[in-house]
C-alpha cells in the first residue's frame, strides 16, 4: 500500500525535539526520507539515528545563509532531491510590554522566525524547482491571524512570515511549488513552560486542551503531500477554534 509521502525527500528545521521532531517521525513513518536540521547537536543526531537510513541531521542555525546552502546540499547529495521544505524552527522571546521588550531580544526573535523561514526559502526553491515542484510548509501561529499582548517580536515575526508565505507562493506557482502557512495554537512542547497555566492558555478555545506535537504534525504532512496538490497560499488554522471564537470570548491574557 503506498504511503502519502512516498519518494518525497523533506528538510525539516527545529527537528530535534517537539513539533519538529513529530513532523521527522511522521514524515519518514509515510515513506518519506527526511534531514532534520537544528542546533541541538546530540538530540538532533539522536533522532535522526533512531530513524534509521531514512534520515540525515545537519547542524542549521536558520539565520545562517551558509548552513542553509549545506542542509540544501545535504539532502540532494543523500537522497538526490528536495521536494518538502518545513519551516518549522522558532522561538518564542520575551514576554512583556513592548516598551521593555530590548532590541536584542526582538533582532534574536527576528533572525530565526523570519529572516531564518526567509533563508530557507530561498535556499530551497532552486532544488524544488529542480525536483519537478514541491511544497513549503511555514509554520507560522495564530499570533500571525491577530495580535497577542506581550508577544511583540514573536507576533511581528508570524505575521510576516504569514505575508512571505502569500507572495512567494504567486512568484513560484508556476514552478509547481506551493507554499502555505500553517497556524498552531496551544502545543504540548519544550517552548510551552511546564508551569505555565493550560486551563489558562486554552480559555476561550472550541475544545479546552492543549494539542499533542503529533496532531500539528498531521496538518503538516496534508501539505507537504499530494492531497493538497490545488492548495498554495493558504492559512491551515490548527488552534482548537481559538479564532474562531474569540470576537465572543476576547484574546485571553496569558
Amino acid at each position: 500500500m503506498a504511503k502519502r509521502l512516498d519518494g518525497k525527500v523533506a528538510l525539516i528545521t527545529g527537528a530535534a525535539r517537539g513539533q519538529g521532531e513529530a513532523e521527522a517521525r511522521l514524515f519518514v513513518a509515510e515513506g518519506a526520507r527526511v534531514v532534520l536540521g537544528d542546533v541541538r547537536d546530540e538530540l538532533g543526531e539522536k533522532v535522526a539515528a533512531s530513524l534509521g537510513a531514512a534520515a540525515r541531521y545537519v547542524r542549521l542555525d536558520v539565520s545562517q545563509e551558509a548552513l542553509w546552502q549545506r542542509a540544501v546540499a545535504l539532502a540532494e547529495s543523500e537522497y538526490g532531491r528536495l521536494d518538502v521544505l518545513v519551516n518549522n524552527a522558532g522561538i518564542v522571546g520575551e514576554f512583556g510590554p513592548t516598551e521593555r521588550c530590548t532590541l536584542e531580544s526582538y533582532q534574536k526573535t527576528i533572525a530565526v522566525n523570519q529572516i531564518g523561514a526567509f533563508l530557507g526559502m530561498k535556499t530551497a526553491i532552486p532544488a524544488l524547482r529542480r525536483a519537478g515542484g514541491g511544497s513549503i510548509v511555514n509554520v507560522c501561529s495564530v499570533a500571525g491571524l491577530y495580535g497577542i499582548p506581550g508577544f511583540v517580536a514573536y507576533g511581528a515575526s508570524k505575521w510576516a512570515l504569514r505575508g512571505m508565505t502569500k507572495l512567494v507562493a504567486f512568484e513560484v506557482g508556476k514552478d509547481n511549488i506551493r507554499v502555505n502557512a500553517l497556524h498552531p495554537g496551544s502545543v504540548e512542547t519544550p517552548m510551552m513552560p511546564a508551569s505555565l497555566d493550560r486551563a489558562k492558555v486554552t480559555r476561550g478555545q472550541a475544545m479546552e486542551r492543549v494539542a499533542q506535537p503529533e496532531e500539528i504534525a498531521a496538518a503538516a504532512l496534508f501539505l507537504a503531500s499530494d492531497e493538497s496538490s490545488f492548495v498554495t497560499g493558504a492559512d491551515l488554522v490548527a488552534d482548537a477554534g481559538l479564532s474562531a471564537g474569540r470576537a465572543i470570548y476576547g484574546i485571553p491574557r496569558v
